[in-house]
C-alpha cells in the first residue's frame, strides 16, 4: 500500500529573500527581485537584467574554507537545505541515515566555472586547469554535498531535465518515500548561471526579455506585451516524510503530497506545441495519480515564462484539462517576482504551493496590465488574495519538450 507523504520543512534562497519569511513576505507584496546585472559586465548583452540573490553568504551555512571554493549553486543548495531540515526538526544520525535521501534538480550546474577554466587552457595551457573543475561543476554535487554536510545516506541522485528538473526532483523523491524506499527526503531545485555565456545564448535565441530599462517590470506572465523571460537564481528545498514518521516524531505538518505527472511533447527542441497538448497530458497524470478530479484543483502555480508562446500554449492546455473549470480556479506565475530560475524553478515555486495552501494566500502575477491573447484566466493579477486552497498544482515544462506536475493538498489528520 503506497504511503502518504507530507511536508515538513522549507528553506528558500532566492531573489526576493534569504528564508522562506524573507521570500514569502516579499512574494505576497508583490516585490519584484529583478534588476541589472552586477555577476559581471553585461553592457556589450542585448539583456542586461536578471533575478539575482542578494546578500547570501555560504560561510552562515558551511565552513569559511570551504565556503570560498564552493559554486554558488551547490553553496545555494546546502543552504536551502539546511534551513529545510532545521525547520522539520528532523535530526539525521546513525539510526536513521540510510533512511534519509537526496534528489535535487539542475539544468546547468556550475556554468561559472566551466567558463573561466575553459579560458584559462586556452590561454595558459591544460596544466594550469583547476583540480576542483569538475567536482565544482557537476550538477549532483548539490545532493553530493547536501549528504556531506548534512548526513543523509539514503537514495541519492540529481535531475537535469532543464527547467523542469526541480518539479522532476521534488516528485522523484516523492515517489522514493510513498514506496517506502525511505522514510525521508531532502528534495527541490536549485540554479545559478548568470553568466556570459548563459545570458549570450539565451540572448541568441530571442529568448530573454529585453526590458532593460525597467528591469523589475521585465517579467510578465500573461500580459499582452510580454517580451521574453529574465534569468534566476536560488534554490528551494523541502523535507518530505512518510506520514507515520512525521507523526511518530511529532513533526510539525505544512501539507501533504499526492500526484506527480510527467509527460514528453516529441515535437520540438525549444518549442512547446501550439495546444500545449504535452503540458495537458502530463497535468492530466499528475491528476490521475492523485486520484482526485480535475474540478478539485483550486490554485495553479503556473510555469508561466513571460515568453510568448509558453504563456499562450500552457493557458491553452489549462482550458484543455480542466474545461469550464479554468475560469473558476486561480493561476499565479511567480516567475514574475524572481526571474525564472530554470533548473531551481520547480523547487522554489514547489515551496511557494505549499505556503499557498499552508497560509492561504495566492501570490500575485505582478506586471499583469492587459491580458495577452487568448490569455483570459484567473492570474491573480497584481495583488495577493487571501483565499481556502485545499489542492493545488504546480507546473514545469522544460526544453526538449520534458513536463512535470505535481499536486499538493491541505493535510488532513
Amino acid at each position: 500500500m503506497d504511503r502518504r507523504v507530507v511536508i515538513t520543512g522549507l528553506g528558500l534562497v532566492t531573489p526576493i529573500g534569504i528564508g522562506v519569511e524573507e521570500s514569502w513576505s516579499a512574494l505576497c507584496k508583490g516585490k519584484s527581485g529583478i534588476g541589472e546585472i552586477t555577476h559581471f559586465d553585461a553592457s556589450a548583452f542585448q539583456s542586461r537584467i536578471a533575478g539575482q540573490v542578494k546578500g547570501f553568504k555560504a560561510e552562515d551555512f558551511m565552513p569559511q574554507k570551504e565556503a570560498k571554493r564552493t559554486q554558488p549553486f551547490i553553496a545555494y543548495a546546502v543552504a536551502a537545505a539546511r534551513m529545510a531540515l532545521e525547520d522539520s526538526g528532523l535530526k539525521i544520525d546513525a539510526h536513521n541515515e540510510n533512511r534519509v535521501g537526496v534528489v535535487t534538480g539542475c539544468g546547468l550546474g556550475g556554468l561559472e566555472i566551466l567558463e573561466k577554466q575553459t579560458l584559462i587552457v586556452y590561454d595558459k595551457g591544460p596544466k594550469r586547469v583547476s583540480p576542483f573543475l569538475i567536482p565544482m561543476m557537476i550538477g549532483n554535487m548539490a545532493p553530493g554535498m547536501i549528504s556531506i554536510h548534512l548526513g543523509p545516506k539514503g537514495p541519492n541522485s540529481s535531475v537535469a531535465t532543464a527547467c523542469a528538473a526541480g518539479t522532476h526532483a521534488v516528485g522523484d523523491a516523492f515517489k522514493i518515500v510513498q514506496r517506502g524506499a525511505a522514510d525521508a527526503m531532502i528534495t527541490g531545485g536549485v540554479e545559478s548561471v548568470i553568466t556570459p555565456i548563459c545570458l549570450g545564448g539565451f540572448a541568441s535565441m530571442k529568448a530573454l526579455s529585453t526590458r532593460n530599462d525597467e528591469p523589475e517590470k521585465a517579467s510578465r506572465p500573461f500580459d499582452r506585451d510580454r517580451d521574453g523571460f529574465v534569468v534566476g537564481e536560488g534554490s528551494g528545498m523541502m523535507i518530505i516524510e512518510s506520514l507515520d514518521h512525521a507523526l511518530n516524531r511529532g513533526a510539525s505538518i505544512y501539507g501533504e503530497i499526492i500526484g506527480y505527472g510527467m509527460s514528453g511533447d516529441g515535437y520540438h527542441m525549444t518549442s512547446p506545441p501550439p495546444g500545449g497538448e504535452g503540458a495537458a497530458r502530463c497535468i492530466t497524470a499528475a491528476i490521475e495519480d492523485a486520484g482526485i478530479s480535475y474540478k478539485e484543483i483550486d490554485y495553479i502555480n503556473a510555469h508561466g515564462t513571460s515568453t510568448p508562446l509558453n504563456d499562450l500554449y500552457e493557458t491553452r492546455a489549462v482550458k484543455t484539462v480542466f474545461k469550464e473549470h479554468a475560469y473558476s480556479l486561480a493561476i499565479s506565475s511567480t516567475k514574475s517576482m524572481t526571474g525564472h530560475l530554470l533548473g531551481g524553478a520547480g523547487g522554489v515555486e514547489s515551496v511557494f504551493t505549499v505556503l499557498t495552501i499552508h497560509n492561504g494566500i495566492m501570490p500575485p502575477t505582478i506586471n499583469f496590465d492587459n491580458p495577452g491573447e487568448e490569455c483570459d484566466l484567473d492570474y491573480v493579477p497584481n495583488t495577493a488574495r487571501k483565499a481556502d486552497v485545499n489542492t493545488a498544482m504546480s507546473n514545469s515544462f522544460g526544453f526538449g519538450g520534458t513536463n512535470a506536475s505535481l499536486v499538493f493538498k491541505k493535510y488532513i489528520v
